[in-house]
C-alpha cells in the first residue's frame, strides 16, 4: 500500500520536515511525500487514490479547511488521514486527541460538513467563522507573519485590540428565522465544534456530532473594554458562558449575522477582510 503524505511547508513552527520524518517512519510501506502547495491539481490527485492507498495531511486547520474547498469529499476513495502540524490544532483538540495519537483517520469527519455564504461565496468549514475581533486577530497576525518570520502572539493582539483598536459593531443575529438584535457587539462567532482560535471554546456546549446537525453562534456583546477584557480570558476555559448579561449563545441549522460596519472575519483562521454579513448553515439545513 502506498502512503502519500501532503504536507505544508507553511505550517506550523518551522519544523515540517521533522513531521514528515516522524510520519515517514510509522509506515513500511511505500511512502510519497509531496508539498500540497505544488500539486497543480489537488482534486485530480486525491480522487484518483483507492481504497488499498491512502493520504496523510500534514498541517493545520487551514490546511484542512483548504482541503475540504478544493475537493469533493463525499467522492473519496481511499482513508484520509491527518497529522497535526499547525500552530492551534483545534479541530484535533475538539476530537479529543493528541499529536501522540496520530496520524488518525478524519475521512468520516468530513461528512455532512456546514457552509457559510460570505459576499455570495460558500465555503465549508470544518470549526467555525469567526466574526469581530477574532476576525481581526487574524488580519494583524497574517500581517505580521508577512513582515517577520516570528511567532505571532494572538493572545497579545487580542488585548491590545480591545483596549485600544477593535471598536464593535451593532449587529442582527437572525437563527432560523427568528431575529435577535444587539447594539455592541465584540465577537459573533457561529461553531461546528468547540474549539477556533487557538483553543477558545466559544460554544462549549456545541457538538461536532450533533444528531439534528445544528450548528451554535456566541453572541459577546454589550460590555465596555474593561470588562470585556475581564471576562474574555475565560473563553479559553468556556466558562465566558457564565456571564449571562455579556454572552449569549443561540443553536440552529441556519445562522446570519450581520454588523452594521464591515469587520474582518475567520474561517477555519483564512482570513477575509471587510464582511457585514454572513450566513451559516447546517448540512441538513434549506441550502443544502
Amino acid at each position: 500500500m502506498t502512503t502519500y503524505i501532503l504536507y505544508n511547508p507553511k505550517a506550523g513552527k518551522g519544523n515540517i520536515n521533522d513531521d514528515i520524518k516522524k510520519i515517514s517512519a510509522l509506515y513500511e510501506d511505500e511512502v510519497e511525500c509531496i508539498d500540497v502547495t505544488t500539486l497543480e491539481n489537488l482534486p485530480d490527485f486525491v480522487l484518483q487514490k483507492n481504497e488499498n492507498e491512502a493520504i496523510v495531511i500534514c498541517g493545520g486547520d487551514g490546511t484542512i479547511n483548504k482541503f475540504v474547498n478544493m475537493v469533493d469529499t463525499d467522492s473519496i476513495k481511499c482513508d484520509i488521514l491527518y497529522y497535526p502540524a499547525g500552530t492551534g490544532n483545534d479541530f484535533l483538540s475538539d476530537l479529543g486527541k493528541t499529536a501522540l495519537e496520530c496520524p488518525i483517520s478524519i475521512k468520516e469527519y468530513f461528512k455532512d460538513l456546514p457552509m457559510v455564504q460570505i459576499n455570495g461565496v460558500d465555503y465549508k468549514f470544518i470549526n467555525g467563522v469567526g466574526y469581530g475581533i477574532d476576525g481581526y486577530c487574524c488580519e494583524v497576525g497574517d500581517a505580521l507573519k508577512a513582515s517577520s518570520d516570528k511567532p505571532v502572539n494572538y493572545t497579545a493582539i487580542a488585548i491590545k485590540g480591545l483596549l485600544f483598536h477593535y471598536k464593535p459593531t451593532g449587529a442582527t443575529v437572525t437563527v432560523d428565522g427568528k431575529e435577535y438584535r444587539f447594539k455592541k457587539v465584540w465577537i459573533a462567532p457561529t461553531m461546528k465544534g468547540r474549539y477556533y482560535g487557538g483553543g477558545m471554546i466559544p460554544t462549549p456546549d456545541q457538538s461536532r456530532n450533533d444528531p439534528d446537525g445544528k450548528l451554535s453562534v456566541m453572541v459577546f456583546h454589550d460590555t465596555g473594554k474593561i470588562s470585556t477584557l475581564a471576562i474574555f480570558p475565560s473563553i479559553f476555559k468556556g466558562k465566558h458562558v457564565n456571564h449571562k448579561k455579556a454572552v449569549t449563545v443561540y443553536s440552529g441549522h441556519e445562522i446570519t449575522v450581520q454588523f452594521d460596519e464591515p469587520r474582518p472575519l475567520q474561517v477555519d483562521g483564512e482570513t477575509i477582510l471587510g464582511v457585514t454579513e454572513y450566513t451559516a448553515f447546517s448540512k441538513v439545513s434549506a441550502k443544502v
